[in-house]
């Protein structure tokens, strides 16, 4: 199976940002970004002038990290959102967003996307009482996420019991009976990250 093989921190100081991708480390004064804030390698303290073709490759580099997307599948959100109702940017983000992993990660369940992932695959988790193990599984309005029954009695899943989780309005989490349920669609809104999507779709369109 194909994934990103670079370190984590490595990620954030190209990008420039924080892209939270070690959970807790990212808010701590550990966080790579705060302590070398450069981009990576020897000509990392060079020049800053970039180009227009650059920008958008940066911004696009951005969203693949955070959400630990490769090239292929990312292109594949990108023309699934062309063929949708509305701005092509906002409906590529709101597909991105409804990945199960990511969906996971709000719910608070893990402390970083790529931990949820694992999660997911792992077959920890089930949609509407049916397990499913595939991180990009894109759900809809009405899905019940849960943490399968069996795995509850994990030590992670178990200290979410009662634990206050803050999570966009799409979404609801019960940490007491670790089951969830998709509301309603993500809107542009519920994105928080800096994201300048028109650069992504730019880019694609040349």
């Amino acid at each position: 199976m194909a994934r990103l093989l670079d370190a984590k921190c490595r990620q954030c100081r190209r990008e420039g940002v924080k892209l939270f991708l070690k959970g807790e480390r990212c808010t701590s004064k550990k966080c790579s970004v705060e302590r070398r804030p450069v981009v990576p390698g020897q000509h990392g303290m060079g020049r800053k002038r970039t180009t227009q073709y650059a920008s958008q490759l940066r911004e696009k580099q951005k969203v693949k990290r955070t959400y630990g997307i490769l090239e292929k599948q990312f292109r594949g959100y990108y023309e699934a959102a062309t063929r949708m109702k509305g701005k092509v940017g906002e409906s590529m983000l709101s597909l991105i967003e409804r990945r199960l992993d990511n969906v996971v990660y709000r719910m608070g369940i893990g402390a970083s996307r790529a931990e949820c992932r694992q999660i997911v695959n792992h077959g920890h988790i089930t949609v509407n009482g049916k397990r499913v193990d595939i991180p990009s599984f894109i759900v809809k309005v009405g899905d019940v996420i849960s943490i399968k029954e069996n795995k509850r009695d994990i030590e992670m899943f178990k200290s979410l019991k009662g634990m206050k989780v803050v999570m966009p309005k799409w979404l609801e989490f019960d940490t007491e009976k670790l089951t969830g349920k998709v509301l309603a669609l993500p809107e542009r809104d519920d994105v928080d990250m800096n994201i300048q999507e028109q650069l992504i779709i730019e880019l694609y369109s040349r």
